[in-house]
């Protein structure tokens, strides 16, 4: 059962990625980042209530330039564009991409050009981080210009029926005043989320559904290597399903100095972990003898 309202942010390799979901997280919206080659089965069995394309350094119109199955406008969620995916929903539903006149980078002057739920509170001019080379010449069919500056005619398009926002600039960076302001309209008066989700929460509905993936009896064997992936899995499913789990940590020899008994303190003292550790060194050095 779907109880979290979830933003999925298809990621083109920009720079600023980790910062959208950063800021969508402090807006408290649960989101995940997905590359943008994900497929269309994957991402749809991911049931997001709206997605954002991430900036990129790529040209749309380049050959090999990062596309996403068109097949995920059709979800019927909200969409916001940043950047290049601003440009990338552009080219996808029948506008034109080219590149600009004049390029920029940097702390820009922008206007208001019409009314737009997204620029809700932000003034008619507004200071905006961008860092683009090509622009949007044409916005698609349906599409109104809702922000330009002096050298960028389309710096912000939307299409309202569907929910779909393309943003020239980047409003995740503090360079951006109104950024999050902007960001909190697409959340909440857009997308209209409860903007209730926080890190607590999200322990314990993930708790709550390990224990109903595991049962009230069964027992669980982690393979522990004290990295984060297998660390977090562990913290997890202990606060589930607590001593029902074991957790094995294998010493194969090749530890940093000290890691073995800061990962025994850690699991099995600190967090009290039911947590088996082996002394495997010898059997993987043998093995490695004479490999170069």
């Amino acid at each position: 059962m779907k109880t979290t309202e979830k933003v999925i942010i298809l990621d083109f390799g920009g720079q600023y990625t980790q910062l959208i979901a950063r800021r969508v997280r402090e807006l408290k919206v649960y989101c995940e980042i997905m590359p943008y080659n994900v497929s269309y089965a994957e991402l749809r069995a991911a049931a997001p209530d709206a997605l954002i394309l991430s900036g990129g350094s790529a040209s749309v119109y380049a050959p090999g330039a990062p596309r996403c199955d068109i097949r995920f406008y059709e979800l019927a969620v909200p969409v916001l564009g940043i950047c290049y995916g601003m440009q990338l929903m552009a080219a996808d539903l029948g506008g034109m991409v080219q590149e600009g006149l004049y390029q920029e980078y940097g702390k820009t002057n922008l206007y208001v050009r019409e009314n737009s739920e997204l620029l809700t509170g932000v003034d008619e001019e507004f200071t905006a981080w961008m860092s683009h080379g090509d622009q949007v010449a044409a916005a698609p069919p349906g599409f109104t210009v809702i922000a330009g500056s002096n050298n960028t005619a389309i710096a912000g398009m939307a299409e309202p029926k569907r929910k779909f926002f393309g943003l020239q600039f980047h409003p995740e960076v503090i360079h951006t005043p109104k950024g999050k302001l902007i960001l909190s309209n697409f959340l909440g008066r857009i997308c209209a989320f409860s903007g209730n989700w926080t890190m607590e929460n999200f322990v314990e509905s993930s708790a709550a559904e390990i224990r109903g993936m595991i049962g009230p009896t069964e027992k669980v064997v982690c393979g522990l290597s004290g990295g984060v992936d297998s660390a977090v899995a562990a913290a997890l499913v202990h606060q589930a399903i607590g001593e029902r789990l074991v957790c094995i940590f294998v010493d194969h020899g090749l530890l940093r100095k000290g890691e073995k008994d800061a990962v025994i303190d850690t699991f099995r003292r600190n967090l009290n972990m039911n947590l088996i550790a082996v002394d495997a060194g010898g059997e993987f050095l043998n093995l490695l003898r004479g490999v170069t």
